[in-house]
């Protein structure tokens, strides 16, 4: 058993409350285990399949906060137990997936993997440019700390997180905004807005109809009429059309806006730097990142030891996860993190009631209408 592995373990532990370190120490003895099964199996895939180009991984994200938590938790600590190195490179999600579509129709692929949306990972583009995990995935099949969809032939799951309600806390005693309705609100909650635009508008279309008034339990399939019609009324009070998660984030920090609808794991880091940021789960949708292996990648099997890294490490996740306020796969990474960042995941028992669970089906199977209709809208 490698040393270097249960020396991390100990580290993370002195975090931890004294009452979960002797559960959490046997299950990362566990872990070491099933991670050295799942390295044999690769490295038997990579035997039969060959040398790859180089000792590199190649993966796309979206910079930022994020990389940096990500790079720290989860790279770095596969280098230096397999010596491959990761390389990142860092664009929006519009463009990684426009670049993987062109790379593979072209037939020269430079990058390995890259983050999806975890509605995206479902949809007929993204099959179209990455390759079925399901084969990978019959390792993880029996683990009974991992959900069913942990693994999927669309990708691995990187982690669960919201879309949601910010706003840059005021003056003690002042109301603050809870719901989309007053995120519209202007005279109550004046200043600038954020939203999003890039290759998926759903979430603020959605937002648009809940704040008209919308039930929840009626949200989907949209009326995309109305919400484009109450979306006219705060189109005036946008400040910010942000394409990728690092640019909410500076435009929080720079004050272009004081509310907006970010992710959470940006609103968690922006927390961290001592921001006057709050959010609200009242006004949230349940999304997530799912790792996918672009067809044709140049190092395909650091590509899955890096992925099995993921899926197979608690303690990555927990790490990660506790930097960013998201759910982790494993329910050991769930034990691992704090008491406070477990409170502030979207799929809390506090808070799960509240999140909206979009429909994956319906917004793929409309994806191209709406973005469509949404370019028009936006340039207009």
């Amino acid at each position: 058993m490698p040393h270097r592995i249960v020396v991390r373990a100990y580290t993370l532990q002195t975090k931890l409350k004294n009452g979960e370190t002797i559960m959490i120490i046997h299950k990362v003895t566990e872990f070491v285990c099933r991670s050295m099964t799942v390295t044999a199996i690769t490295l038997a895939i990579s035997a039969h399949a060959g040398a790859t180009s180089a000792n590199e991984v190649v993966i796309a994200s979206t910079g930022g906060a994020y990389d940096r938590a990500l790079k720290e938790a989860w790279f770095d600590p596969f280098t230096e137990q397999t010596g491959i190195r990761v390389r990142m490179v860092s664009a929006t999600n519009s463009e990684m997936r426009a670049k993987a579509s062109a790379m593979v129709k072209a037939g020269n692929v430079s990058w390995d993997l890259y983050l999806d949306g975890e509605i995206q990972s479902e949809s007929e583009a993204h099959r179209l440019v990455t390759e079925d995990l399901s084969e990978f995935c019959k390792a993880f099949a029996d683990r009974p700390d991992l959900p069913e969809n942990a693994c999927a032939p669309g990708g691995a799951l990187l982690q669960s997180t919201a879309t949601l309600l910010v706003y840059r806390k005021e003056k003690e005693g002042r109301r603050e905004p809870r719901t989309w309705a007053d995120m519209w609100n202007v005279s109550e909650f004046p200043g600038g807005r954020a939203f999003p635009n890039f290759d998926d508008p759903w979430r603020v279309l959605a937002a648009a109809l809940l704040a008209d008034g919308v039930k929840r339990d009626e949200l989907f399939p949209l009326d995309v009429d109305r919400a484009f019609k109450k979306l006219d009324e705060i189109r005036p009070a946008v400040s910010l059309w942000w394409k990728s998660g690092d640019q909410s984030v500076q435009g929080f920090r720079n004050n272009e806006y004081a509310l907006g609808q970010i992710w959470l794991t940006r609103a968690r880091a922006l927390q961290a730097e001592g921001r006057p940021i709050g959010w609200s789960y009242e006004a949230s949708f349940l999304v997530g990142d799912r790792i996918a292996l672009v067809k044709g990648a140049p190092n395909r099997e650091n590509a899955l030891k890096l992925i099995a890294f993921w899926l197979e490490n608690p303690i990555a996740q927990a790490k990660a996860c506790d930097v960013l306020a998201c759910t982790p796969p494993s329910t050991e990474a769930i034990a691992m993190m704090s008491d406070e960042t477990r409170s502030f995941m979207p799929t809390a028992i506090q808070v799960r009631d509240t999140v909206v669970v979009p429909d994956a089906k319906w917004i793929n199977e409309n994806a191209r209408v709406l973005l469509q209709r949404w370019n028009m809208w936006v340039r207009g």
